[in-house]
């Protein structure tokens, strides 16, 4: 008998053996969380609306990305996120990344339960807008609600803890 006809049955067992095995379960990182997004995007601009800093950023912008921005704003409130988070995108394609539309589109995501996306767009408005301001505030309060909803305590508690350093106090006046 040579060696390769011996290694043959001991591999068709083994190829038996996977084949009756029982597949892993589904992991639960992959369910959709069951959290309101509507009251989530509540939270999130409560959260813009009620700082009070001293310092606010504010960008100018053509009139066109005014327009589709007022678009999506209209379709958001006729229930329609998915349309106005479409006329979003194209403003942000007529006038680039801008902070304040990447975190319009990450509420859009939260009310569509698309919190992992909603998430990193987020982050990355936050990355690159203003670190003080109410701005800076809805960007922390949108990690504070899809941490809260994927489950994860610990980052909605830091995020949380952001929230407040968004505030600029006003110099002292003399």
């Amino acid at each position: 008998m040579k060696f390769s006809e011996f290694l043959v049955v001991p591999i068709a067992c083994g190829l038996l053996l996977a084949a009756c095995s029982q597949p892993a379960p589904p992991a639960k990182a992959a369910a959709k969380p069951d959290r309101d997004p509507t009251a989530s995007v509540t939270a999130i601009r409560a959260a813009g609306a009620k700082l009070d800093s001293a310092l606010e950023v504010k960008p100018l912008r053509d009139p066109a990305v005014d327009g589709l921005l007022k678009e999506a704003r209209d379709l958001e409130a006729q229930a329609q996120p998915a349309q106005a988070l479409e006329r979003a995108r194209r403003a942000e394609k007529i006038a680039g990344p801008g902070p304040d539309i990447l975190q319009f589109e990450a509420e859009l995501l939260v009310e569509m339960r698309e919190w992992r996306q909603a998430g990193d767009i987020a982050q990355k408005a936050y990355d690159g807008g203003p670190k003080v301001g109410a701005l800076c505030a809805r960007n922390q309060q949108t990690l504070v609600e899809v941490r809260s909803a994927l489950g994860d305590a610990a980052g909605a508690q830091q995020a949380q803890a952001q929230v407040a350093a968004c505030k600029q106090a006003a110099p002292p006046r003399y």
